[in-house]
């Protein structure tokens, strides 16, 4: 088995923190239960983070990263379903390979502690043509639904080993959602 690197270590200990600080909260997670989760010591979950509020700093730090992302990458393409089909893509491969942090996203939207986070989330909604200052409320509540929507099916279908089975309808669904009939993936 070969050696994870840096990055990917990492990336592992963000989603599982993330995954923990969204199921139980900041306040009620310890370093400890993250460490355990992982599969390390405390000691060695030190070694990378310093304490929980710089891990939690690091969780945040890289979800409003990934957001920005998608973000920029939603701008290659026009406005209308070429648009929207990357972002439900986009939305449906970030929660396959990060389950922590798509629940994160989800906490951080009910206990939205960090204006970061808001700002992310305000201009991933602009960037799917929604006009924060005079919003097309029946396009707003499409698109947070359709995130939204395909963000929770596609982790439940991944928890029951469905994920591939359940992709192409998730996604189908998430369309819908957005208002389109005919589409292809």
């Amino acid at each position: 088995m070969a050696r994870q690197s840096r990055s990917e270590i990492d990336e592992e200990i963000i989603d599982c923190a993330a995954g923990l600080f969204a199921h139980q909260g900041f306040g009620r997670t310890s370093l400890q239960q993250i460490a355990d989760a992982l599969g390390y010591s405390k000691a060695g979950l030190l070694h990378y983070y310093p304490s929980k509020k710089a891990l939690y700093e690091a969780v945040v730090d890289t979800h409003v990263s990934r957001t920005r992302q998608r973000t920029a990458m939603l701008l290659d393409f026009p406005l209308g379903i070429e648009r929207d089909r990357a972002m439900i893509g986009a939305v449906l491969e970030e929660a396959l390979r990060f389950p922590g942090m798509a629940e994160f996203g989800h906490y951080m939207a009910r206990e939205p502690a960090d204006d970061r986070i808001g700002a992310s989330g305000i201009e991933l909604i602009q960037a799917l043509g929604v006009n924060v200052a005079a919003p097309d409320m029946d396009r707003m509540a499409r698109a947070f639904t359709a995130m939204a929507g395909a963000n929770f099916a596609i982790r439940i279908a991944g928890r029951v080993g469905l994920d591939e089975a359940w992709r192409d309808e998730i996604f189908a669904a998430a369309m819908r959602a957005l208002g389109y009939t005919s589409f292809s993936d």
